[in-house]
């Protein structure tokens, strides 16, 4: 009925859902895709351990297997080592948290090169704070970890400082955007609604719309039920129940989150106010308006929107630097780096260790 994720979808959300774990203060969607810049160019041209090269910014294997074997850990440590069985449309879950983590520590090296661009530096008491971090998260792993990830402590110095002024530059670039939020813009409404499908499904999901005769009678219906629903003391909920065939009945959203026509139809309600059967490529439905508007989401929302707006500004300010840079990718090398798979490497904690010296 609404914008729902299959199955894939939702494979790739869970994965997003670590990362917000392990990236708390960098995860910016909207700088994210890199699909629009500048073309890769894959090349067996670059140092012996360069993974790959952005402008004059270089990647080199041990700054990429402290994302990456961090990143893994956190996996086995929500889930467990089974994590890496799982598989979909022949992608392993490695392969994806591998193109996952080559696109996020990309991001924040090219963030590293606007920084520099833009004049934005470290104060002291940044620098301060990117050297006491570094030994710390230096200082947590054994030697087991350092041998297999290949770091030093000046490695782990300058990822360190590398990512806070990518953090700083996106504050640099957003730090003037403060657009006025409307109550309505912002306001969230909950519903409850009743659905007749207008399709079938067999095993694999593939839906099958009804013939135009068929979708008739369901109509008269949902006409009917509606009929119900406006009558004095009837439980719209009971008739929920009863009827629709969506899993879910409470619905609670903002503009922009449902389909188009659910929505207009749900925002022109007032509370206990109840819709025409409306048509969406779900099938029909009656809407009834539980609340039009909670003072607290709301104000919550315009935080959300603010932040959503300031991160396309800093997307197109990021997308116009990529295309300025030329970027390689040494394909080889990069085949040919995999997870960590030793008992004794069991580090999680680099980026905790950031948000710790670094979270506001």
């Amino acid at each position: 009925m609404g914008k729902r994720p299959d199955t894939v979808k939702v494979w790739k959300k869970r994965i997003s859902a670590v990362l917000l774990i392990c990236l708390p203060l960098l995860f910016l969607t909207a700088c994210a895709n890199d699909s629009n810049g500048a073309k890769v160019v894959f090349t067996t041209g670059l140092g012996r351990d360069e993974v790959f090269r952005i402008g004059d910014g270089v990647c080199t294997v041990p700054e990429l297997m402290v994302y990456l074997t961090n990143t893994g850990n956190q996996y086995e440590s929500v889930y467990s080592p089974d994590v890496w069985n799982i598989s979909r449309e022949g992608v392993t879950l490695e392969e994806n948290v591998k193109e996952t983590v080559l696109a996020k520590i990309a991001q924040i090296k090219t963030m590293f090169l606007l920084a520099k661009d833009r004049g934005v530096t470290l104060e002291e008491e940044e620098e301060k704070r990117v050297k006491q971090a570094a030994a710390e998260y230096f200082g947590s792993l054994n030697e087991t970890e350092k041998e297999l990830m290949g770091v030093d402590a000046d490695i782990i110095e300058r990822l360190y400082r590398e990512y806070a002024l990518a953090d700083k530059v996106y504050q640099f670039i957003i730090q003037d955007v403060r657009p006025e939020i409307s109550d309505d813009e912002a306001r969230t409404i909950t519903v409850q609604h009743i659905l007749l499908r207008t399709y079938a499904t067999d095993s694999t999901g593939k839906r099958t719309a009804y013939t135009d005769k068929v979708k008739q009678t369901i109509y008269e219906k949902a006409c009917e039920i509606r009929r119900l629903a406006m009558e004095e003391g009837q439980d719209f909920l009971d008739l929920a129940s009863r009827y629709s065939e969506d899993s879910v009945i409470t619905y609670s959203f903002r503009k922009g989150e449902m389909d188009q026509v659910f929505e207009e139809a749900a925002f022109a309600l007032d509370t206990d106010g109840i819709s025409q059967v409306i048509e969406t490529s779900s099938g029909y439905h009656i809407i009834k308006c539980i609340s039009t508007f909670d003072r607290e989401q709301t104000d919550l929302n315009k935080l959300i929107i603010v932040e959503e707006r300031r991160r396309e500004i800093f997307g197109q300010e990021y997308d116009a630097f990529v295309e300025t840079l030329a970027r390689q990718l040494n394909q080889k090398l990069w085949n040919e780096i995999s997870l960590l798979r030793d008992e004794a490497v069991t580090t999680t904690e680099f980026f905790t260790v950031y948000a710790k010296y670094f979270s506001e």
